[in-house]
């Protein structure tokens, strides 16, 4: 962690103290690169490395660890690559390694020399503190174990490095063999580790667990202790926050809980938890604000969607969707909110459901810009509505823009839209021929736009592809401003079946002008007749937000 900006454009070199010097009263500790990195799913180019660690400096984290150079060529790569570009501003980059092997010296290990060889000016290193692990996985004995953790953080510490000891699988070996487990603390700090971090590698600890045993081995040892958890029983938060009540100063967190198996502790409700629950800032003034931002940019980089329930962070951290919450919420927001969301970067939403009342209406609709609060005959007819086509299988909840189309037709007491169908159809040919089979699609839109009848035919890589390929055919000539609409995002669902095959089918479309996102809701009998309704409101929406006039609008 490190306090302090400075908006100086000169290189700063990645490997020394950032500007201002850091607070070494408490750690904030990212791991996103090395331990996060290896959650299933997820594979890091050393450019993704670069924009993330580029991310997390921004964010204020005061450690960075990049990963274990000379392990693997990437990582090798990955630091010699941030000596030369990245300009960190509050972190200092961690290498990861091990202790030396057993039968060897610290000074002759080639994996503790690639260390040093990396040029950051922190390491940590994995020690065993499990005396099942030392015995069956290193094949050495228990005391050779203390040996190379004192060994190892010596030879590093009179290198110049700053030394913090990982105590690989403590919270267990602590209970299986306390005396030892404690050895482990004791050897590395008398050593010149700076922090002796307890890991609950397999993550079954719980939070009363973790803060007995964290007072305990800070009383015993005197040692500056902190804690990795990882989130097996779903408590890696819970146990991070129980450690430092427990003494604990320095949180080892990965960007969104990215990690092996279920995960990590989650640097972003961490972060938030220690600065407006425990009264800890731990980020430069004012950087809380850009968790929400931050969390998003990392997920994009690793190709994974946001968690949309991720506390804090999650599009639906601050989502209200029944009646009673949102009659409340109009009288003060914090009667069913824990924090104001902008103390993150979030923002509060009114969801819009067969559960909403008035109260929802009013709200959603001061969230869009209109204000609904004086005319309670519009809002009776608004909330109608909505419960009416739920019952059809429409959902509101995800389709902002659908509803500010209804919210409008209400407003205005007519239906307004840019083109009026007359029809549609949709072919779809499946053919054998001697090269394998093959699929024609075709559709063929009727419709009125401007007075003017348009037929226009479009073919695409499937029906709904084709639908959207007549529409812009028709369209684009009328209302160039369509050339600028991509869809994004397509999603079906089939909701409860009726007789047999005869479903409803519902569709969410997301569409983009380049500015913005919207999203759009439409039911059908098929699913082709959901996808129009979907891109009808998708481009009317469109239109609306490039300014459009209406037709028959003077």
């Amino acid at each position: 962690m490190a306090e302090g900006t400075n908006s100086s454009s000169e290189h700063v070199d990645p490997q020394a103290a950032p500007i201002g010097g850091p607070d070494d009263s408490f750690h904030v500790f990212d791991t996103t690169l090395r331990d996060g990195a290896q959650r299933e799913g997820i594979n890091l180019s050393v450019a993704d490395k670069l924009t993330i660690a580029r991310l997390l400096d921004e964010y204020g984290v005061g450690f960075i660890e990049g990963g274990w150079p000379g392990a693997n060529p990437r990582d090798t790569e990955f630091f010699s690559r941030a000596a030369r570009e990245l300009d960190l501003r509050h972190a200092q980059l961690v290498a990861f390694g091990s202790t030396r092997r057993a039968g060897t010296t610290a000074a002759e290990d080639p994996q503790v020399a690639g260390l040093v060889e990396s040029g950051a000016p922190v390491v940590t290193l994995v020690a065993k503190s499990h005396d099942r692990h030392v015995e069956l996985a290193l094949r050495t004995t228990l005391e050779e174990n203390l040996a190379m953790v004192r060994d190892t953080v010596a030879h590093l510490r009179g290198l110049g490095r700053r030394v913090f000891v990982d105590c690989e699988h403590f919270f267990d070996g602590y209970r299986a063999n306390r005396d030892y487990a404690l050895s482990v603390v004791r050897a590395a700090s008398e050593a010149g580790a700076d922090v002796v971090v307890l890991c609950d590698t397999n993550g079954g600890m719980l939070p009363a667990q973790v803060a007995e045993i964290v007072a305990d081995v800070r009383e015993t040892t005197g040692a500056r202790l902190g804690i990795h958890a990882q989130d097996d029983t779903g408590c890696a938060i819970a146990n991070t926050l129980a450690a430092v009540q427990a003494g604990a100063t320095h949180v080892q967190c990965t960007a969104n809980g990215y990690g092996e198996r279920v995960g990590n502790a989650n640097l972003f409700p961490v972060v938030a938890a220690l600065e407006l629950k425990l009264d800890r800032p731990v980020l430069p003034a004012g950087n809380l604000r850009e968790s929400t931002r931050v969390s998003h940019a990392i997920a994009e980089v690793v190709n994974l969607a946001p968690s949309t329930h991720q506390p804090y962070v999650g599009v639906s951290a601050f989502a209200h969707k029944g009646g009673l919450h949102a009659s409340a919420i109009k009288v003060d927001p914090d009667l069913y909110q824990h924090i104001d969301p902008e103390l993150v970067g979030n923002s509060m939403r009114m969801l819009v459901s067969d559960m909403a009342g008035r109260a929802s209406v009013e709200l959603k609709g001061k969230e869009l810009g209109y204000d609904l609060s004086g005319d309670r005959e519009l809002v009776g007819r608004i909330v109608a509505r909505v419960k009416e086509r739920e019952k059809t299988g429409y959902t509101y909840e995800a389709a902002d823009a659908s509803f500010e189309l209804l919210l409008r037709d209400e407003v205005r007491g007519r239906r307004e839209r840019y083109f009026t169908l007359e029809s549609w159809r949709a072919i779809t040919e499946h053919r054998e021929g001697e090269g394998g089979p093959v699929e024609v699609n075709e559709a063929t839109i009727k419709l009125w736009a401007k007075g003017e009848r348009i037929v226009a035919t479009g073919e695409g890589n499937g029906p709904v592809h084709a639908l959207d390929q007549a529409l812009r055919i028709g369209l684009e000539r009328i209302y160039p401003q369509l050339a600028q609409l991509q869809l994004t995002d397509y999603k079906v669902r089939i909701l409860e079946n009726r007789r047999g095959t005869e479903s409803v089918t519902r569709v969410l479309v997301e569409t983009s002008d380049g500015n913005g996102e919207w999203n759009t809701v439409g039911v059908g009998s098929n699913v082709i007749a959901a996808s129009w309704a979907a891109l009808e409101d998708a481009y009317t929406y469109g239109f609306l937000r490039a300014g459009v006039p209406m037709p028959d609008a003077s």
